[in-house]
Order: structure tokens, then sequence, then C-alpha cells
């Protein structure tokens, strides 16, 4: 088999979104560096072109190097931050500790991710730096303050990166997922909230993982003269 000519990172590897993201880009012939919080837990991924290991994202020190890593095994075509902090909180239960460790992980982590990813792309002129949003970076909701104001300096922090990067041929974009994804717990409490026969006769009301990777890939695909920043992906029964 030929060695990959080019690796993307993804910091924010988890079970669901994160490992449809790796299985995707490794399956179109890149090397790919996985990163997470309980490295362990990369094990099904792992072989052939997928590497990974245990990532602090709010650590720049651990993002630079994680970065590097990807770049030694081949130059780095994509960065994809995907690291998830969603929590639901009443505005007078959300804690200091809580604002703060969500703002790190959801704004901060981003970032650094695209500062440092664009310290290895700028010198070249080419590479592509995506984040995962939500819809909750366009609009607040009860319960959401710090996730909200998280998601919403991720996205303000992106459009400005985009902006300057653009003309330095850095594709920067911001991937807005609006909808439950599909894994076991988020289709039980759906399934708590609207039934299981409701849940049955809309089986598209949650998406996949797959789906997200599946707008990754096509983002990538963008030729430069049609390049996307913001990019809105929900079911089609999902309201809006």
């Amino acid at each position: 088999m030929t060695a990959p000519t080019q690796s993307v990172a993804v910091l924010g590897a988890g079970d669901h979104i994160g490992a449809a993201i790796v299985r995707k880009f490794a399956a179109q012939g890149f090397a790919v560096h996985a990163g997470r919080r309980n490295g362990d837990k990369l094990a099904p991924l792992l072989g052939g072109t997928v590497t990974g290991r245990s990532l602090d994202a709010r650590e720049p020190d651990d993002v630079a190097a994680f970065l590097a890593e990807a770049e030694t095994i081949a130059p780095l075509a994509l960065v994809i931050f995907n690291v998830g902090a969603n929590v639901q909180f009443p505005l007078l239960d959300t804690t200091d500790r809580v604002f703060r460790k969500v703002w790190e992980m959801a704004c901060f982590a981003g970032f650094v991710t695209v500062r440092e990813a664009a310290r290895i792309m700028a010198p070249r002129g080419a590479g592509k730096i995506f984040v995962t949003g939500a819809t909750a970076g366009l609009r607040g909701n009860p319960g959401y303050s710090a996730f909200a104001a998280a998601k919403a300096g991720l996205r303000a922090m992106a459009q400005s990166a985009a902006r300057e990067l653009w003309p330095q041929g850095l594709h920067v974009a911001h991937l807005v997922i609006d909808a439950g994804v599909d894994t076991a717990w988020v289709r039980q409490r759906v399934i708590e909230r609207i039934g299981a026969e409701a849940l049955a006769a809309q089986p598209d009301l949650l998406m996949p993982p797959e789906a997200v990777a599946e707008a990754y890939w096509a983002l990538y695909s963008q030729p430069s003269a049609a390049w996307t920043f913001e990019q809105e992906i929900r079911p089609y029964g999902e309201t809006w």
C-alpha cells in the first residue's frame, strides 16, 4: 500500500462524530492523527494509517506537539477541531468553574488549535482548518448560557481567522450542527421526550455521525474559487 502523502489531525476524536471523521478521511487515503481525552478509548480506531493519543486541547503546548506529530507523519492538509463541551444548567446553577471550563474547552481550545495549525500551514500557503460549531453559537437558549457563550466565541474567532487566513491560502470553515446526533444516549432522551413510536415514524430526526463526516469531506473538497466559511446541517425533520 502506498504511504499517505498528506495527513489530517482530528482534535476531539470521540466515539461518535470524531470517530466517523477519522474513518472517513482514513478511507480517503490520508494519514489521520487522532486526539482525545482518555486516549485509551481510541483503540478501535488505531491501525493502518490512523495514529492517536491522549490530548488536552486546552493546553497550548500539547496542541502544538500534537499537530507537529501529524506534520511529521505527512504534511498537514487538514486540521479539524471537534472538541465537545455541551452542558445544560439553569443560569443560577451555572458556577464560575463550569462556565470557565466550558469556555476553555469549546472556545479557547479552538483558538489555540486554529493558531497552531496556521503556524504550520501559513508558510506554505495551503491547508484547511475546520471547527465544529452548534446552533448555540447562533442563538442562546434557556439553560445553555455557558455553552452558547463558548460556541458563539468559537464562531466569531473562526470568522476572524477566516478573514485573515483565506488570503494566505488557508481555508478556515465553521460547521454548524443543528441536530441531535444519533447516539444511544441521545436516542434514549428523544424517546423519553416524544416516545419510541414517534421516533420510529421520523427515522431521519437524528443525525448519523457519518453524515457529519460527509459534510466535512464536502467542505474539504471545495475548490478555492468556491470556498464556504459557514455551513449549517440539520435533518429535514428538525425545526429551525
